[in-house]
């Protein structure tokens, strides 16, 4: 059973929500936070596996809260007129980010990705937010980018692109097995904990 821990300052939204992966079979809600700083509190205390994330909440915003939690995975909920926060979000350690009128189907769906361990990175989403952030001032280089083979490079910069792990076996006509060697060995050498910190990796090495 996957536990959820929901965080947003709209009462409605959480109670919407909630009824939506309570019905699931494997999924449900094992607490509300309506700030920042009460989904810290209650993630340290429920233990949950998957917290969603609004990015605007009182007290701490969804950002902050994401970069003081350890255990649990974070979904980030954002709208179009948020996107200068989903690079921060990422960065903070989200596994991804989900708009906030995704269908229910694709929420479910989106839970259950994370709390696998994968990160969600929607290419048709990915590609239009990402890129903004591209023009933003220059960050550290990260380090172990020199250690990268050239194939390793090409796999990084389809990860950054949006490209999922059939599209990037498509693209460079090698098997799945194939794929994902070089995807763990992208995450061994840049230590990468998911493929969000992958793309964060690539833009902010200047790869892209």
């Amino acid at each position: 059973m996957t536990r959820v821990l929901i965080a947003d300052d709209q009462a409605l939204l959480r109670g919407s929500f909630r009824l939506l992966i309570d019905n699931e079979p494997d999924l449900t809600v094992v607490g509300e936070a309506g700030t920042g700083a009460e989904a810290v509190s209650l993630a340290s205390s429920l233990q949950p596996d998957v917290v969603l994330m609004d990015i605007r909440m009182p007290e701490m915003d969804g950002i902050e809260a994401t970069q003081r939690l350890s255990g649990p995975r974070v979904l980030v909920l954002t709208t179009f007129d948020l996107d200068e926060y989903v690079f921060g979000a990422l960065r903070a350690g989200a596994s991804g980010f989900l708009l906030k009128d995704t269908p229910p189907a694709e929420l479910l769906a989106a839970i259950r990705v994370v709390a696998a361990g994968e990160s969600l990175l929607s290419p048709s989403v990915t590609r239009r937010l990402i890129s903004e952030f591209v023009r933003q001032p220059s960050s550290p280089a990260v380090t172990g980018l020199e250690r990268l083979t050239e194939r390793e490079k090409e796999v990084l910069l389809l990860i950054a692109r949006g490209l999922s792990n059939a599209e990037i076996m498509a693209a460079l006509h090698v098997s799945t097995g194939t794929v994902k060697t070089h995807i763990g060995n992208l995450l061994a050498k840049l230590h990468a904990r998911d493929r969000a910190q992958l793309v964060i990796a690539a833009y902010e090495s200047g790869l892209v």
